[in-house]
Parts: structure tokens; C-alpha cells; sequence
């Protein structure tokens, strides 16, 4: 696989409050072809400022795998559909793939 094209890989974290809406998000994501697979990791625990206090709460994460220029349409999709008010995305850079796994990969994504 050429360089340039396992670049364009991208892995966006995101927390959710729950496995069911990580599955329902998930679910969106990978329908409307914005990622080729999301991984969901339930039972999460989270510990973060939140309203000027140490806040702890159960959570899911979801990983969503797609290309670098699906990023912001994965983004919109995430605000319009998680529940909460402030959401945790973000996307890291895939450094290294197995070349048939990030061709897969993109066969599965919109065009």
C-alpha cells in the first residue's frame, strides 16, 4: 500500500454514557459508510473536571476507523447524535496497518 494512502487512516475516540448508545452511534457511523468499523469498549471508567469539580462516571468508547477526509462528516454525524452537550471525538493518525486490512478498510467507506 502506498504511504500516502495508509496516511489518510484515522481512528476517531469516542466517549459515550452508555454501551447502548455506543451501539446506537456506532450503528449510525458505520450505515452511513462515515467509518468501515467501530470498536465498542463498555465499562469505561472516566475521571474528569466537570462544573468545577472531580466528576467519576461509568462510560463507553467507541473507536471508529475511517479516512482522514471523513473526519469532519463523522464529527457532524457525532454532535448531531450523542447525547451529551459537550462530547469527547477525536482523531489520531494511523502510523502502520496491515496493507490488506487498510485496503478493506477503505473499500467499505464512502466514496
Amino acid at each position: 500500500m502506498e504511504k500516502n494512502h495508509l496516511d489518510s487512516l484515522k481512528i476517531v475516540y469516542i466517549t459515550a454514557p452508555s454501551k447502548e448508545a455506543a451501539v446506537d452511534l456506532g450503528r449510525i457511523l458505520v450505515e452511513s459508510r462515515l467509518a468501515a468499523c467501530v470498536n465498542i469498549l463498555p465499562n469505561m471508567t472516566s475521571i474528569y473536571w466537570w462544573e468545577n469539580k472531580v466528576t467519576q462516571s461509568e462510560e463507553a468508547v467507541l473507536l471508529a476507523k475511517t479516512s482522514a477526509d471523513l473526519v469532519d462528516a463523522l464529527m457532524m454525524e457525532v454532535k448531531k447524535n450523542h447525547p451529551y452537550t459537550i462530547a469527547c471525538a477525536m482523531s489520531v493518525r494511523v502510523e502502520n496497518s496491515l496493507p490488506a486490512y487498510a485496503h478493506w478498510l477503505h473499500s467499505e467507506l464512502r466514496k
